[in-house]
C-alpha cells in the first residue's frame, strides 16, 4: 500500500483508509469478533488511517477500536468526529463545551490522549465560523488533536476556515455516483493543501460484486437512491460497470476505489466496512493502472449524474452544506 500525506504538515498515511461507521452497528448486526478481524486485515493489507466517529453506535464504535489499539498497539492514525446531539430533536452542536466534553469521551474510549485528526462532523450554521475554528485551533495548541477537519461543507467554508487556521481534511461523499465534489470542492483542497477524504467511495455498497438486495437498514432503507424504482434503475446501470471489471480481473469495488485514487494525489479514501472479507476485495485498488480506453469505457457506462435519485432524503439533510 502506498501512502499519502494528510494534508500539509500532517502525517504520511496509507492512501487508502478504513471507514468505521459499520462497527457501530448502523449497517447491521455486529459483534467485537468480527470487528477485530477486520482490523487485522485492514493492518495485513497495510491500511494505517482508520475513521471513526462518537456518533457511530452512540460510542460503540470507538470503544470497539480502542479495545482493539490496546490489545494489539499497532502503529495507525485515528480520525475522529463530534457536533451531532441526538436528541430529540436532533441537532448540531459546535459550541466549545460540546466539542471539548466529545473529544474527551472519544479519547477514553479509544485509549488515547490525543487524535490525529478531529472534523467536525457538520457545521452549526448559527454560529461564527471563527469561533469554531476558534475552539479547533486550541484543542491543536493543547495537543488533544493532530489537525483539525470538516465534513459535509461547501468550497465556501473551506476557503473561510482554512483563511483562520490551516485544515488539514475535507471529508465529503464522493464516488462514481456522487460526483458534486468535482464542483470545487476537490479542486480547492488541491490548492489549498488540504487531503481530501472521500467516504462512501463504494456508493453505500452498491459498487461490489454481488448485487445488493435492497438495504432495510434504518440509514439506507430509506434513503431515495436505495428506494424503488430507483433502486432497481441503479442496480441495471451497474451491471455492465460490473461485466467490465470482471473481465480484467478487477473486483468491482478495487475498481471503483482506484477510480476514486486516480482523481488526485490529494485524495485518501476511507470505504467502510466490518468485515474482512468485504475490506481484501478493494485492498487491491492500490496496484490498478487504468488506461485511457479503460477510463473511456468507465466514463462510457458510469457518466456524471447516472445515479437516479438524491444521495439524501430530505430527513437526512441536518447541516449538510449545498452549493450547487
Amino acid at each position: 500500500m502506498f501512502e499519502r500525506q494528510l494534508g500539509t504538515g500532517g502525517p504520511m498515511v496509507s492512501a487508502i483508509g478504513l471507514g468505521a461507521m459499520s462497527f457501530g452497528g448502523i449497517f447491521g448486526p455486529t459483534d467485537e469478533g468480527e470487528s477485530f478481524a477486520c482490523l487485522d486485515a485492514m493492518l495485513e493489507e497495510g491500511i494505517t488511517f482508520i475513521d471513526t466517529a462518537n456518533i457511530y453506535g452512540m460510542g460503540i464504535s470507538e470503544t470497539v477500536i480502542g479495545a482493539w489499539l490496546r490489545s494489539r498497539r499497532p502503529e495507525v492514525t485515528i480520525a475522529t468526529k463530534a457536533s451531532f446531539v441526538a436528541g430529540p430533536p436532533r441537532r448540531i452542536d459546535n459550541s466549545e463545551p460540546h466539542l471539548r466534553a466529545e473529544l474527551d469521551a472519544s479519547l477514553r474510549r479509544l485509549g488515547r490522549d490525543h487524535v490525529e485528526l478531529f472534523y467536525i462532523h457538520r457545521r452549526e450554521h448559527d454560529r461564527p465560523l471563527d469561533e469554531v475554528v476558534g475552539t479547533l485551533s486550541r484543542l491543536i495548541e493543547e495537543g488533544k488533536i493532530g489537525g483539525y477537519g470538516l465534513s459535509e461543507v461547501a468550497p465556501y467554508t473551506i476557503r473561510a476556515a482554512h483563511a483562520l487556521h490551516p485544515c488539514r481534511a475535507v471529508q465529503n461523499e464522493y464516488s462514481l455516483w456522487t460526483r458534486q465534489p468535482e464542483l470545487g470542492v476537490i479542486q480547492d483542497c488541491a490548492r489549498l493543501g488540504i487531503a481530501f477524504i472521500p467516504f462512501s467511495p463504494l456508493a453505500r455498497g452498491m459498487l461490489g460484486d454481488t448485487p445488493l438486495p435492497r438495504p432495510d437498514d434504518g440509514f439506507r432503507g430509506s434513503n431515495p437512491r436505495f428506494t424503488e424504482p430507483n433502486f432497481s434503475a441503479n442496480l441495471a446501470r451497474i451491471a455492465p460497470f460490473r461485466a467490465f471489471c470482471a473481465a480484467r480481473g478487477w473486483t468491482t469495488a478495487a475498481a471503483a476505489l482506484a477510480w476514486v485514487l486516480q482523481q488526485g494525489d490529494h485524495l485518501i479514501p476511507i470505504p467502510g466496512t466490518r468485515h474482512a472479507t468485504h475490506l481484501r476485495q478493494w485492498a487491491q485498488a492500490a496496484t490498478i493502472r487504468f488506461t485511457a480506453e479503460d477510463r473511456a469505457e468507465i466514463d462510457r457506462l458510469l457518466p456524471p449524474g447516472w445515479a437516479e435519485g438524491d444521495r439524501y432524503g430530505d430527513h437526512q439533510l441536518l447541516a449538510i452544506e449545498r452549493y450547487c
